[in-house]
């Protein structure tokens, strides 16, 4: 199982190194982040679920929100009542613990540990449909904004991991195969997503992000939250709602992966606690290695490497 993970830690070391010693230049780790968000990842998720039979395991799905509502409640209380943070702050605490890298760590992670991604489009689709517009909202009101319906609603179709991903499940549900000419380059292309991703995560971590002094505890705590806290709610839920072990796996390992860059993201837009949350971007990305693979070694695979 541990063997699994070995081709996710050489693709992140090197990319480490790439960024140790500036060889791909100071812009790498924006620059080559950008190409498999906006290309590589939303190419290979279509290629892969046109040809997949979708079906979604609800209870495990459930599992996996129920785990997530219950650490995002905890990471707001955490940085609200414990760390004296504002309402808006506390969002971004919420989101730090509880909001999964779900695209450009999740899908290589899942495809290389599980064999497949079917899973994770579940989790995908429940963080932009479900918890993206909630954190927003609650950010306007933090911030004083008046909420915008539109603005939420149209926010999946300005992804284009979900836009990728939902062209796929389209021509899946619908049995219709597009011609050559057009899945040839989009697998050529969502090839490159996976080693792409990794050698970007490997470059992210060779990044300093200001004003981390004095708040590590907090990083700290919200990491743990991340790495231990919600991968152990999902194991509880998943054990109530009996689910096989190939499922649980698939569950724990979703609720293991790291914060989102989305949370810096938000919390940069927002000005709410952002050398919080990149701390905790930067600090469950490389620890998340090490949890990743204790969780697979535990539970075990279903998949060959």
């Amino acid at each position: 199982m541990i063997a699994a993970f070995t081709p996710i830690w050489t693709l992140t070391l090197l990319g480490y190194l790439a960024g140790r010693f500036r060889l791909l230049g100071a812009e790498a780790d924006r620059v080559l982040g950008a190409f498999v968000f906006h290309l590589a990842m939303p190419a290979a998720l279509f290629s892969v679920l046109m040809r997949t039979r979708l079906s979604f395991s609800w209870s495990a799905l459930g599992a996996f929100a129920a785990g997530t509502a219950v650490t995002m409640a905890l990471g707001a209380v955490l940085s609200r009542r414990f760390f004296g943070r504002k309402p808006g702050e506390a969002t971004i605490g919420a989101m730090s613990a509880g909001y999964v890298n779900s695209a450009n760590l999740g899908i290589p992670v899942t495809l290389q540990v599980l064999g497949d991604a079917t899973f994770l489009t579940g989790v995908l689709l429940f963080q932009v449909m479900v918890i993206t517009p909630l954190v927003l909202a609650l950010l306007d009101r933090g911030a004083d904004r008046r909420l915008r319906p539109a603005r939420l609603a149209g926010l999946p179709l300005r992804n284009p991991v979900i836009l990728g991903l939902a062209a796929g499940a389209l021509c899946s549900a619908s049995g219709w195969q597009p011609p050559t000419m057009i899945t040839g380059p989009l697998a050529l292309l969502g090839d490159a997503a996976v080693p792409a991703a990794l050698v970007a995560l490997g470059l992210s971590l060779t990044v300093r992000g200001p004003g981390l002094a004095g708040e590590r505890a907090e990083v700290l705590a919200l990491s743990a939250l991340k790495l231990l806290v919600q991968p152990l709610l999902a194991y509880l839920f998943g054990l109530l709602a009996q689910l096989r072990p190939a499922e649980l796996l698939a569950l724990v390992v979703c609720a293991a992966l790291p914060t989102a860059q989305n949370a810096y993201i938000f919390a940069r837009e927002y000005g709410q606690a952002d050398s919080v949350a990149r701390g905790a971007v930067i600090t469950s990305t490389a620890l998340s290695m090490l949890t990743l693979a204790v969780i697979g070694w535990l539970l075990g695979s279903p998949a060959a490497p």
